[in-house]
């Protein structure tokens, strides 16, 4: 009978579990036991799944309503009896069966238990998974602490190998299941340290499935996800974080690994804190609960997370350090504490909740001196425990004093500004929390005891650190600056005069002039309140003063005196502001009359405050019978809703009357005042919108707007009258034009655009406009018309097409000197740039033309506009309107070249309205059919295509200037504009512009000339001399070559008729790289491969048109080598890549021939310089190959090779010093940039070594340093930029201090080594005194200063006494003279001929 055929035939037989029950249930007598034991072990015999056989005698020893938690979380797992069987009777049945079973399969118990035990946890884990809550239901949960209790009991007879049991479980499990290996933690079967030094791949996995499960939000039972992070993370804290006196290696393993881990997830943490608005992401929230200093320190000890809370706060604090010290001046007053994102500053309090404040700042203090720090995070810190302690205002005061005391000693600049920083961060957060910034500045430096005013030198590194700081400072600090200023000696008072001036400039490109600042400004970097608005609050804080005193405060009264304009301008008109007076004088009253009996108001502006006061009294009283129940937007909403109505009928002076009325409710809305209740000044804004579209609407239905009544200006009028008004409606039309475009329905617009029309023709009557700057309201307006998209050009047109239909039919109303004032000029240009594009049958009749003569003119376009006719209809017949062709004559209506440029290139082209032909065809139409006929007086080209190349090549150069501010890869930011469109009707007009000078040969410039000239112009004024310069040059440069290289090669080389043939001219390329390229090389003395590629190609391309191409190739390059030393070894680095381009070039340009001798030296100079790289014995160099060339070539070759050294003594001393040049360029690079140590930077050093080694009894090494003797060494000159150059003296002395005792002995007797090594020194103070000089973290400040004094100090002895001349001698001690008398005193001491002893002269 098979075995189911048994089964069937006994479907009563009872399980293990069941039996066994039953025994106990009768209550065996204790000699039994035996008897009992042997029928298990029958009954074991029959069975054939261990797994099944484990699952019974787990089910039997706990009930199923018992807590997995409770177990989880017991002492070592430790649990009561549960009745049944004893667990330890029924682990020792298991064990023997085990060991039975083993023993007849021949393999070891454990092996046999540990699969056992891993299938049924597949099992367990496997049943009822549900991947979207993940975490195990409480029946799996329940299982598997049976299990795990189980396997314990194995465990603990020797019957399970916990590293076997990993082991098999990580083999089919990709990512292990956390909570599985919780379990395994809290049933001590397998330790989570063991697992994380076990698993290599821990950190991976453990961060995931953290991640997992924070992100994991359950319906109930978050308790559970708690306990196991906690648990988690204590293992992790108490690993990665506690000390031990030896540790060994998997244990420093380990406690990297879960260092790693920890800071894993912290960076996760910080980067959702940077993505996610308010409010907080989930998943961070309850990682965040991690840092609890009660949940995380229950398996750790307080050492251990002190340690942990501050390696967490220092990599949190220089968590992505990319905020520039600039953008910290500039943003920091969006880093407060109300202003952070929440997430952040819990964290920062967690964290801060183990230590005191002194030992907050103190670390804050040494993570700002030795990494570079995320500013944002530092401030927002800095703001968290200011805010949540209310004693760390004493403590910052210390430590800025410090940061102060620091900065005048040693002159540091980055203790300086960080004192600046940190305490324009405090006082952000208010008077409360921190004094001001003016208190602060007031008393760190108004007086003479402040650390500036120890010393001339002191008092100029303060005034020049804020002059360094003018460019980027907020306004509110340059007006503390200012009045406020420090403290300065009367000797010295000029040099504050300086900075002062240049503040005051500063302040007035911003439009913020100091004589308005108030008299109690806060400044708290929130940015100034408007100038009525400041005024009215000093009058305010005046009062309270002087109600609580009883006397007038000093400031106003020195404002009286000193600061007599805002006094006169602003305070006063602020406070004699007319209202109702009380019966009983108050505060106001009593300071007003204060001030008067002073002799400090106008006896005329008293008067004048009295006569409105009064007046105001009864217009207030004859409000008070009409509109005394009547709110003022509802009494406002019924007076328009009357005029709607009034107005066909109405007569001029009723219309007078009710505009009077509405004015007068206006008023009560917008009073002059500060801003309050914004929202309902919106609603009234947005009530005369609709009304006045009402208007329009209705007056335009029985007349045209040329026979209408004046009530649109009249209207319009009213509004002119409140320059809050005016504002706040301006800005609402921009938002409106810009945001809202889609929502308004074409009586909007035709509203919207009469609305318009009348503030440009009222606008000489009424303020300007605040955006970024006063301006007009047409200019407000047509800046807010976007037309980078179909629906902005679709609304624009629209909307362009109804103004100016309006304005031209309202202007037949007037006299014609005022017609213009009803066209808007931008409102027209856009109409002149967007009808032709969008229509192309108006492009066979352009304005300019006039229109064709005899036709009669068509009906006027408002007719069209208001009829409802399409967009398209509409704008054709204003198109064709004699008035609308007349207005192209005048220069504010015209459309020049650039501005057309401008739009087009603001165009999207995947949301264009035209397709990629339609629109290459209207840029073809535009460039050569319109603008270049054009006269250059009209905006057009005059017919000459340079002028149009000219236009195009800007505005692409603009196009990419403007987005490199905003990305580092331009090519890819502008792909969704139309810049690949206008850069290839640039490539159209330079092949023209080539083919016909070719043809014609013509003595004009070439487009050669043309495009050299244009990046000439673009860098000459891109700024004046300084490091932004050097920035503004390379942006121009980088864009400049990004055109170029779109454009044909040969275009860069000038082809010159000789004679019968041609010659190549290259002496303009020449001069370009030397004057521009030179200066803006990255990295430095080295072209881009593309860059160097793109001029050789263009250099065979040309000469392949002379007559002797190759004679004619070797001419120019040989020019080019003496001439561009640059070009030269850039060739020879790229040669490698370049040769099989120039060669497959050359080729085709020559049908096959070879390269010309001069481009083949290059390939020679690189097989020798590889042939010697490879350890041959020295091959001979190219006999033609000039001493750069050689240099370049072995420069690349040994670049990075560490045997780059072998052979230099054999080497011709002019190759080693120019090999020595480039690899001095190499280590300056890599101590400018100390963060990218790379071991080419550490090759580079080691060869300079063996090359100074080599050179170091001659003098010509020392050449390269000595700008006016270099001699044969001047290329050098060429190859780097002027800033490069300056920094020569600290790469000569950085690479003098690196070598041994006996190399410098010998350096200092080279014959001229103090002609090069005095004026070095003198030029590294200079660099330091000017801020050149930045020195790796590890290096103390001025290291390499003291070193170098040292080191010049002990050579200057060493030097023969008639080494120099007395003329050189004097020369070198002026030189140190006034920087370092010591150096010019040992120079005096040392090196004079005669003897300083004449009476020793014997000895």
């Amino acid at each position: 009978m098979s075995a189911s055929d048994s089964c069937e035939a006994a479907p009563e037989k009872r399980t293990l579990s069941s039996l066994l029950a039953g025994r106990v249930a009768k209550r065996p007598k204790r000699e039994d036991a035996g008897g009992l034991q042997q029928a298990a072990i029958q009954l074991l015999e029959q069975q054939q799944n261990i797994c099944a056989l484990l699952r019974e005698v787990g089910v039997s020893e706990r009930p199923s309503d018992t807590d997995p938690w409770d177990v989880l979380h017991t002492r070592n797992g430790e649990q009561k009896p549960t009745g049944g069987v004893p667990s330890a009777a029924s682990a020792a049945l298991l064990v023997r069966e085990l060991r039975r079973r083993a023993r007849r399969l021949g393999v070891p118990v454990a092996a046999l238990s540990v699969t056992m035990v891993v299938e049924r946890l597949k099992e367990i884990v496997g049943e009822g998974e549900d991947e979207a809550r993940g975490l195990l239901t409480s029946s799996q949960r329940v299982q598997l602490c049976v299990l795990l209790e189980s396997s314990r009991e194995l465990l603990s007879q020797g019957a399970l190998c916990p590293k076997l049991l990993w082991q098999e479980y990580r083999r089919d499990q990709r990512v292990p299941d956390l909570e599985v290996v919780c379990h395994l933690h809290f049933y001590n079967i397998l330790t989570l340290r063991h697992i994380i030094e076990s698993d290599e791949d821990a950190r991976p996995w453990l961060v995931s499935q953290l991640k997992a499960l924070c992100g994991w939000t359950p319906a109930r039972g978050g308790e559970e996800t708690k306990k196991m992070l906690s648990t988690v993370v204590g293992v992790l804290v108490g690993s990665g974080f506690e000390l031990s006196p030896r540790p060994a290696a998997a244990d420093r393993k380990a406690q990297l690994l879960c260092c790693s881990a920890l800071d894993d997830l912290l960076f996760w943490l910080l980067d959702t804190v940077e993505r996610s608005p308010m409010p907080p992401c989930a998943a961070a929230e309850l990682w965040l609960e991690v840092f609890d200093a009660s949940l995380c320190g229950v398996s750790a000890s307080g050492e251990t997370l002190q340690r942990f809370f501050t390696h967490s706060l220092t990599q949190t604090l220089t968590y992505k350090p990319q905020l520039t010290v600039s953008d910290a001046v500039a943003l920091q007053n969006e880093w407060t504490f109300a202003k952070s994102n929440a997430l952040l500053t819990s964290l920062f309090r967690k964290l801060a909740v183990v230590f005191g404040v002194e030992q907050l700042l103190r670390h804050l203090r040494q993570v700002l001196e030795t990494r570079e720090v995320n500013w944002k995070h530092v401030l927002c810190f800095l703001s968290t425990l200011l805010v949540c302690n209310p004693g760390a205002q004493l403590r910052l005061r210390e430590l800025l004093s410090g940061l102060l005391s620091s900065a005048f000693e040693g002159y540091d600049l980055e203790s300086m500004i960080t004192a600046f920083l940190l305490a324009r961060q405090g006082a952000l957060e208010g008077p409360a929390v921190f004094p001001s910034y003016g208190s602060w500045f007031k008393m760190s430096f108004g007086g003479g005891g402040g650390p500036h005013a120890a010393s001339k030198k002191s008092l100029v590194f303060l005034l020049k650190f804020l002059s360094d700081l003018v460019p980027f400072e907020p306004p509110q600090y340059l007006k503390v600056h200012i009045l406020q200023s420090p403290y300065v000696p009367v000797k010295h008072r000029s040099l504050l005069m300086e900075y002062v001036s240049l503040a005051k400039t500063r302040l007035a490109d911003l439009k913020e002039p100091v004589e308005d600042m108030g008299l109690y400004e806060d400044v708290s970097g929130e940015g100034a309140a408007s100038l009525q608005g400041q005024a009215v609050q000093d009058v305010e804080k005046a009062v309270s003063l002087f109600e609580s005193t009883g006397r007038i405060s000093a400031t106003v009264m020195e404002a009286s005196i000193f600061r007599r304009p805002y006094f006169l301008t602003r305070f006063l008109p602020a406070l004699l502001r007319p209202r109702t007076l009380p019966v009983q004088a108050d505060a106001r009253t009593s300071f007003i009359e204060a001030l008067r009996k002073a002799d400090k108001v106008p006896a005329a502006q008293y008067s004048q405050y009295v006569e409105s006061c009064q007046k105001r009294r009864h217009e207030d009283a004859g409000a008070a019978c009409s509109d005394t129940d009547d709110e003022p937007v509802e009494a406002l909403s019924v007076q328009l809703q009357e005029l709607t109505q009034l107005l066909d009928e109405a007569s001029e002076g009723e219309l007078s009357a009710r505009l009077s009325r509405i004015a007068h409710a206006l008023s009560a809305v917008f009073p002059g005042g500060p801003v309050e209740l914004p929202g309902r000044r919106a609603t009234v804004v947005d009530v005369i919108l609709r009304s006045f579209c009402q208007c329009v609407i209705n007056a335009s239905r029985a007349k045209p707007p040329n026979k209408q009544s004046s009530w649109a200006s009249m209207f319009v009028g009213t509004l002119l009258g409140n320059a809050e008004l005016l504002s706040a409606l301006v800005h609402r039309l921009r938002d409106l034009f810009r945001n809202q475009a889609s929502s308004l329905g074409a009586a909007h617009q035709l509203g919207l655009a009469a609305l318009a029309v009348h503030l440009h023709a009222g606008a000489p009557r009424g303020p300007p406009v605040r955006l970024l700057g006063p301006v007009r309201v047409d200019e407000a307006l047509s800046s807010a018309l976007a037309c980078g998209t179909r629906a902005g050009m679709l609304f624009c047109v629209r909307l362009c097409v109804a103004a100016l239909s309006y304005g031209i039919c309202r202007g037949d109303a007037v006299p014609p000197e005022q017609r213009q004032d009803y066209v808007l000029s931008g409102f027209y240009k856009k109409l002149l740039y967007l009808i032709p594009r969008l229509s192309p049958e108006t492009r066979a009749s352009p304005v300019a033309a006039g229109g064709p003569r005899g036709q009669e003119p068509p009906p006027g376009p408002w007719l069209g506009a208001a009829a409802g006719a399409t967009w398209r209809e509409a704008a054709g017949s204003l198109w064709r309107h004699p008035a609308f062709r007349q207005l192209q004559r005048e220069p504010q209506y015209q459309l020049p070249l650039s501005e057309w440029l401008a739009a087009e290139l603001s165009v999207q082209r995947g949301d264009d309205a035209l397709s990629d032909p339609e629109r290459q065809e209207y840029q073809q139409w535009a460039c050569w059919e319109l603008y270049l006929p054009r006269p250059e007086e009209q905006g057009g080209c005059g017919g000459d295509t340079r002028i149009l190349c000219s236009h195009l090549l800007r505005a692409v150069m603009d196009q990419q200037l403007s987005r490199s501010v905003e990305t580092q890869d331009v090519r890819v930011s502008v792909t969704g504009t139309c810049l690949p469109d206008i850069l290839s009707r640039l490539q159209e007009l330079v092949y023209e512009m080539q083919v016909t000078d070719l043809r014609h040969g013509t003595g004009r410039p070439g487009v050669c000339d043309l495009l050299l000239e244009s990046a000439s112009r673009r860098c000459a004024s891109s700024a004046p001399a300084g490091v932004s310069a050097e920035l503004g040059l390379q942006r121009v440069l980088d864009a400049w070559n990004r055109v170029v290289l779109a454009l044909p090669a040969a275009l860069l080389v000038k082809v010159k008729p000789d004679g019968g043939g041609a010659t190549l001219e290259v002496d303009a390329l020449v001069e370009h790289v030397n004057r521009l390229q030179r200066r803006a090389c990255s990295p430095v003395g080295l072209l881009s491969c593309h860059l160097t590629s793109h001029f050789l190609r263009g250099l065979l391309c040309a000469g392949a048109r002379c007559g002797r191409p190759g004679e004619e190739v070797n001419n120019a390059w040989s020019q080019i080598s003496v001439c561009c030393p640059l070009l030269l070894v850039s060739a020879a680095h790229w040669w490698e890549r370049l040769s099989p381009v120039l060669s497959s070039l050359w080729r085709r340009l020559c049908d096959g021939e070879l390269l010309p001798a001069q481009l083949q030296l290059l390939e020679d100079c690189r097989t020798w310089a590889c042939r010697l790289e490879e350890g041959q014995l020295l091959p001979a160099a190219p006999a033609a190959a000039a001493a750069l060339l050689l240099a370049a070539s072995l420069h690349r070759a040994w670049r990075g090779s560490v045997s780059g050294g072998r052979g230099l003594s054999e080497l011709h001393r002019q190759v080693l010093v120019f090999l020595l040049f480039l690899c001095v360029k190499d280590h300056l690079s890599s101590l400018l940039d100390p963060q990218e140590e790379t071991p080419r930077g550490a090759a580079s050093a080691a060869l300079c070594s063996d090359l100074l080694l080599a050179l170091v009894d001659c003098a010509d090494w020392l050449l390269l340093f000595h700008p006016s003797e270099r001699g044969v060494y001047q290329p050098i000159a060429a190859v780097m930029s002027d800033q490069f150059a300056r920094l020569m003296p600290w790469a000569f002395y950085s690479l003098l201090l690196r070598q041994s005792a006996e190399l410098r002995r010998r350096a200092a007797r080279s014959p001229g080594f103090l002609r090069t090594a005095v004026p070095c020194y003198a030029g590294l103070l200079r660099l330091f005194l000017e801020g050149g000089v930045a020195e790796p973290p590890q290096v103390e400040p001025f290291g390499i200063l003291s070193r170098a004094k040292q080191f010049l100090l002990g050579a200057i002895p060493q030097t023969p006494p008639g080494a120099a001349s007395s003329s050189g001698l004097r020369e070198l001690e002026s030189q140190c003279s006034d920087l370092d008398p010591e150096v010019a005193a040992a120079l005096s001491m040392h090196l004079q001929p005669e003897s300083l002893s004449p009476e020793m002269d014997f000895l």
